[in-house]
């Protein structure tokens, strides 16, 4: 399927064109539902090296629904290869993990593979599907053939959405947005307690990372229940040269955390580098090479891409589905290149796509 395209006359950074410039094609690489009937598929991540169970250039994905379209009650993460062929990662037990996750399982966006093939994932989880029986939930440790291995939870984490990760050596960063905070209590109004945690974790080679500390470095984004999407709230990030750009979905925007790496306060919700335009509900994030900000919007089915001056260079529309045409379609997407392409998932469909060159 080729894909409509509008751009303004600004340039991209770099050398000038936008990373979406040549990708016009969208097709649908498999279907992420899973034996078990999940469905929802929310995270996506790269696999960028081949370890365990875990191939080079396949795509992990982790699903939010169970069979039953219940948000919140989604327990596996299917592994794809750009060929279509699909496995199932992991199927999780809520109730038998080797750490305290409250509430269970519900998988989330945020899902990060880290060196030596230790994958991270959230856990957003409800009792039946609705935000009222939401609760706080917790990352999950799985090593590369998919056994869960530690949970991380408390210290902040509060709904974990979405999340970036950062590797130096034997240390790895995971910066995760957390949209309970507040949320359910306030029964669909909006409160402006999200936050942004930067969790510094020490690696090791034969053993699931540890947790070294925790920080509070964005604070104050809106967040509500939503009866559609469970919760809406500070949903993508992406880090670059120690910004970290943040997915300020209700109030429609990115904004800018500086000193991310290193900062040990809050920057608030940080600088806003772009809003409104082509913006609309702007949910998962990716970083291109040369530092543009690709978002997928949750309000239609089109991608974005906004330099770090904030000027929205191009727009893809990759899903026409539902009325209005696109919206609730689009959350995870990664970026691949040589060549450059652009793997996102489809809830409309529950199927992995491809946004590439003709």
């Amino acid at each position: 399927m080729t894909v409509s395209q509008t751009a303004s006359a600004v340039p991209a950074d770099g050398d000038g064109k936008p990373f979406l410039g040549p990708l016009h094609t969208v097709s649908t690489i498999a279907s992420t539902v899973p034996d078990n009937g999940d469905l929802n598929p929310y995270g996506t991540a790269l696999v960028k090296k081949s370890v365990g169970d875990l191939r080079r250039g396949n795509v992990l994905v982790s699903n939010f629904n169970n069979a039953a379209n219940e948000q919140g009650r989604g327990t596996t993460l299917v592994q794809i290869s750009p060929q279509g062929r699909t496995t199932l990662f992991a199927q999780i037990d809520p109730e038998n993990l080797p750490g305290p996750c409250p509430g269970g399982v519900g998988l989330t966006t945020a899902l990060s593979i880290l060196p030596g093939g230790w994958v991270v994932v959230g856990s957003l989880p409800t009792a039946d599907g609705t935000s009222a029986t939401a609760q706080a939930g917790c990352l999950l440790v799985l090593d590369s053939h998919g056994k869960v291995r530690e949970t991380f939870s408390g210290q902040g984490i509060n709904g974990p959405w979405d999340m970036t990760a950062k590797s130096s050596g034997d240390e790895t960063d995971l910066f995760v947005t957390n949209v309970l905070n507040g949320t359910v209590a306030a029964g669909g109004d909006v409160v402006r307690q999200g936050t942004v945690l930067r969790i510094t974790l020490r690696t090791h080679e034969d053993r699931p990372p540890t947790r070294v500390a925790t920080t509070v470095i964005g604070s104050g984004f809106a967040e509500k229940t939503d009866p559609a999407a469970l919760v809406i709230g500070p949903t993508g990030v992406g880090l670059r040269d120690g910004t970290l750009y943040v997915a300020d979905t209700v109030d429609n925007r990115i904004t800018a955390i500086p000193d991310a790496l290193t900062r040990r306060t809050s920057a608030g919700i940080g600088r806003v580098v772009s809003t409104d335009q082509h913006l609309n509900g702007p949910l998962g994030m990716a970083i291109t090479p040369k530092g543009d900000i690709l978002t997928v919007n949750g309000g239609d089915g089109n991608i974005v891409e906004t330099t770090p001056r904030g000027d929205q260079v191009a727009v893809r529309t990759l899903d026409t589905s539902g009325t209005p045409p696109g919206a609730g379609a689009l959350f995870g997407l990664a970026i691949a290149t040589d060549p450059d392409r652009v793997y996102f998932v489809d809830d409309a469909t529950n199927t992995l796509n491809l946004l590439s060159r003709p």
